[in-house]
């Protein structure tokens, strides 16, 4: 599987054409299935690379499983001959799988995420809890964030079009980055590490995304228990409410030695 593709392009410069060997991102449908019951659950456009991790934070994150018990093998579809595009999940012998959020059968794009997605009634119930009150950081550990994530994205740093999402410990060090054509991918893969991995909740981490946080970026947070989100634009307004409600500091527009604080003031110490 290969996240970055070659292509020629034209450079028009000074009035002028040359060609130049490129390389693009690679985007792909990859679907999710569960093997019992059998049954597609998703669609998604993604960037190949760490499928197994993106389909089990997918699955945490719709709540169709709670923990890493639940999953008892994630593999690639063989159907005469291996698929890399298809990933089947099978959960824990006797586990019976709440799929009701899914049966809006949904379709997702590496833009906008699930569409149709739950509301925010819907993750109270799911929820039931606000973040922990820790970790308290200071600004200077917030200004490093985004060097961080810039400097560990291997393949943007290739192609110039991907998303990031970052996980950071509460001294700002680098833990996790994953990368992906979506911001949500990117981040259903990276909690899909600290699933797999039996890290979760990440009760005591920072997030760093690429863009901006929007309701989903929130939603997927608040179920990782991730109590600080940070990102280099805007919150939408549902994004605010989301931090608001459940606890977390949220912060945007991170660039150079300045940050908004949306939500969640409390963590930052200040002077």
């Amino acid at each position: 599987m290969m996240s970055k593709t070659k292509a020629t392009v034209w450079v028009v410069e000074n009035g002028k054409v040359r060609p130049k060997l490129d390389q693009l991102t690679t985007e792909e449908p990859l679907e999710i299935r569960l093997v019992s019951p059998e049954k597609t659950i998703a669609v998604t456009m993604r960037s190949p690379g760490a499928d197994f991790e993106l389909a089990a934070g997918f699955l945490y994150n719709e709540g169709v499983i709670s923990s890493r018990k639940d999953i008892q093998r994630i593999s690639y579809c063989v159907d005469g001959e291996q698929r890399y595009n298809i990933v089947n999940v099978a959960l824990t012998e006797g586990l019976i799988p709440d799929l009701q959020p899914l049966e809006r059968h949904f379709y997702t794009t590496s833009a906008c995420g699930v569409c149709g997605k739950a509301s925010l009634e819907a993750l109270r119930l799911r929820s039931g809890s606000v973040i922990l009150p820790v970790p308290t950081i200071t600004p200077e550990i917030i200004y490093s964030l985004p060097e961080k994530l810039r400097s560990a994205q291997a393949i943007f740093t290739a192609t110039g079009s991907l998303h990031a999402a970052a996980l950071f410990d509460a001294q700002g060090n680098l833990l996790k980055l994953r990368e992906d054509i979506g911001r949500h991918n990117a981040l259903d893969k990276l909690i899909g590490s600290a699933l797999l991995a039996d890290q979760l909740p990440l009760n005591n981490h920072i997030l760093m995304v690429s863009g901006r946080s929007s309701f989903e970026i929130l939603q997927k947070s608040t179920v990782a228990g991730i109590p600080i989100v940070c990102a280099v634009s805007a919150p939408s307004s549902l994004a605010v409410s989301v931090a608001q409600e459940f606890g977390i500091t949220l912060i945007g527009f991170l660039r150079g030695d300045r940050f908004n604080v949306y939500s969640g003031l409390e963590r930052i110490c200040t002077t």
